[in-house]
């Protein structure tokens, strides 16, 4: 539930308390008060979380309205005592108008929001840098991607021309100060190898899509969920969110700083990628749960807005994807590595010759021009009964590999390192 302070001239708090108790008000109570020398009843109203909207809404037509809305929610318990439980167990999700005034405070600080991101582009380098993980994790947390990304789908669903704008504009700020504040640490320590960290986190896989999808659908949920009803924190939510942000914003400034635009290119991919997605399923939800251009205390969105911003979106995650799946393997790295995987298994079962005992292959670091290549390790066991030298067992399964990588369109320039283990005698 949701505690209002209603504030109204002498002679109008009996009108609060009607409409209070038609929006099933409850521990309705006025009070006399004065303020600066005009006589008033303060009303202190409690409602529960989906009534708010309605109950502002006609409260309107009173006088010399004012109202003190309390973010929080509370617990009002009436007699009888014994039906405490159930009177707490009707939790509802946010009003429209409070989450709309919750993404506005949150876009009037710049001064602390511009030291979070740079605060995440140092960490994130120093993860990157040392291939330290629990770093990475740590600029998930205090890089403040979630808030802009998650105003956008706000403004798309109220069709806010103004809100998208400075949200747009302060997403795309903390990620220039993120990729500039990385840059400039590798240049300033002349940094020229890439680190496996790095090389990781450049490498996009197929279904890359989906992660910003449940992202910005999971924010949603977040931010629309009574606190008393959410079982994930915000916090969780927001590391979500900037999961896969942090790390290719740390990436595009380092890659770029060393020369390395291969790798600039998909940090950037991922990064157009997750704002697009997040905004398509998290617009969705908030219009789900009752967001639309007009409301209490809300007129200047306009109708047209909202599909039109949608159907924008729509079509750039499209196009993202069409990238994507037309850039064949620069974009689908991750996934080219497992069928990679897969079809060296067909290989050497099919083969008669060995059986598969480990392969591991991935696209490695180095950038040699004019290819892609992919290297692969393979570790085998000679069949029992195979009685031809481990050379040429090496040999005719390096060439089979090699033959059904490059017939299967992968495009790559495939390295493979073939290995025959023998048994203890």
């Amino acid at each position: 539930m949701r505690q209002l302070l209603v504030q109204v001239p002498r002679g109008c708090g009996q009108q609060v308390l009607d409409i209070a108790n038609a929006c099933n008000g409850a521990n309705l109570a006025q009070l006399d008060a004065t303020s600066n020398d005009e006589l008033l009843d303060v009303v202190i109203v409690h409602v529960s979380n989906g009534k708010v909207e309605e109950l502002l809404e006609k409260l309107e037509a009173l006088p010399n309205l004012q109202v003190t809305l309390f973010p929080r929610g509370i617990i009002a318990l009436q007699p009888p005592a014994s039906s405490a439980p159930q009177q707490v167990k009707d939790v509802q999700a946010r009003s429209p108008i409070e989450i709309f005034l919750s993404g506005l405070q949150s876009v009037g600080s710049w001064q602390g929001f511009l030291g979070y991101a740079a605060a995440a582009g140092v960490v994130v380098w120093i993860g990157l840098f040392t291939n330290t993980s629990y770093l990475l994790v740590a600029a998930m947390l205090i890089a403040p991607f979630a808030g802009p990304a998650m105003n956008v789908a706000i403004a798309t669903a109220r069709g806010d021309r103004k809100l998208l704008g400075r949200s747009l504009f302060r997403y795309f700020t903390a990620l220039a100060v993120t990729i500039l504040v990385a840059g400039a640490i590798s240049l300033i320590l002349q940094q020229e190898v890439v680190t496996s960290s790095m090389n990781t986190t450049s490498t996009v896989s197929a279904v890359a899509v989906l992660l910003p999808l449940v992202a910005g659908a999971a924010g949603a949920l977040n931010l629309v969920q009574s606190e008393r009803s959410s079982l994930v924190s915000g916090a969780a939510v927001g590391m979500l969110v900037a999961a896969s942000l942090a790390p290719p914003a740390g990436l595009v400034g380092m890659a770029s700083a060393m020369g390395r635009w291969d790798m600039a290119i998909n940090g950037v991919f991922v990064l157009l990628l997750q704002l697009v997605g997040i905004n398509l399923s998290a617009s969705l939800m908030f219009r789900a749960y009752g967001l639309s251009a007009r409301g209490t205390r809300y007129e200047r969105g306009q109708q047209w807005i909202f599909p039109s911003a949608l159907a924008a979106t729509i079509v750039v995650l499209l196009s993202l994807l069409t990238w994507q799946f037309f850039t064949s393997p620069e974009l689908q790295r991750s996934s080219r590595e497992q069928r990679a995987t897969a079809e060296i298994q067909k290989v050497v079962n099919d083969s008669g010759l060995a059986k598969l005992v480990e392969a591991n292959v991935r696209f490695p670091p180095a950038n040699i021009k004019g290819q892609n290549t992919l290297l692969g390790t393979v570790y085998v066991q000679r069949q029992a009964g195979v009685t031809q030298p481990a050379e040429e067992i090496r040999s005719r399964l390096t060439g089979t590999i090699q033959r059904q990588l490059l017939e299967q369109g992968f495009n790559v320039t495939p390295l493979i390192d073939v290995s025959v283990l023998e048994e203890p005698q």
